[in-house]
């Protein structure tokens, strides 16, 4: 199914995106995209539905195409103070306010979104599966944070990092229980299904 360009037309539209919310470590990750309304790839799609070669081959389409774009985060320090939920918003409202051009109208994939900007704005679920710009959003920051997430599991290894970005898996969950957590672990979270003795 080939993604809308906007929903609005003649309307600077910036697409915005989250990853990473249900990790167990690392920086939460978003990224704004303002796209061409004439801007068409038959490849952007959600970035979940994409294979890794795929999606690392868009990223410098999208940067090269794009009329703005910004990848920002919130730290794991952050997502321990005030949540996850907010900091996710906080993330997204960091992009927005990188971009080099201010878009007029803002498309959050989402159901809900909280923010001191002064943007209007439509929060549209699954939204990464409808609108080009937020598709090319969730590229971005999927690759960004599965970048950083690859180099930190050199400064930490034994809990997978290169392969599952810091989700939940059986390999990551082993290496909590093996070695503790690392600074790089959310407090708030639960690391293990049963929280034994983790050494922070």
């Amino acid at each position: 199914m080939k993604l809308l360009p906007y929903l609005e037309a003649n309307r600077l539209e910036a697409g915005c995106d989250e990853v990473g919310r249900g990790c167990l470590c690392g920086p939460v990750v978003a990224a704004a995209v303002i796209l061409p309304n004439d801007f068409a790839n038959e490849l952007i799609n959600d970035s979940k539905k994409l294979s890794k070669g795929n999606r690392e081959g868009l990223v410098q389409e999208i940067k090269d195409n794009s009329i703005a774009w910004a990848v920002a985060e919130s730290s794991v320090e952050e997502i321990d103070q005030i949540n996850i939920l907010n900091a996710s918003f906080l993330a997204m409202s960091r992009s927005i306010e990188m971009l080099k051009v201010v878009p007029e109208h803002l498309l959050i994939d989402g159901n809900r979104f909280k923010s001191e900007l002064t943007i209007p704005f439509d929060c549209i679920v699954k939204g990464d599966g409808k609108f080009a710009s937020i598709a090319a959003a969730s590229i971005l920051a999927k690759v960004y944070r599965d970048n950083l997430m690859a180099e930190k599991a050199k400064q930490y290894p034994g809990y997978g990092w290169e392969k599952n970005a810091g989700y939940p898996t059986k390999q990551h969950r082993e290496g909590i229980e093996k070695w503790g957590a690392t600074p790089l672990h959310r407090k708030s979270f639960k690391l293990l299904p049963d929280q034994l003795e983790i050494k922070f």
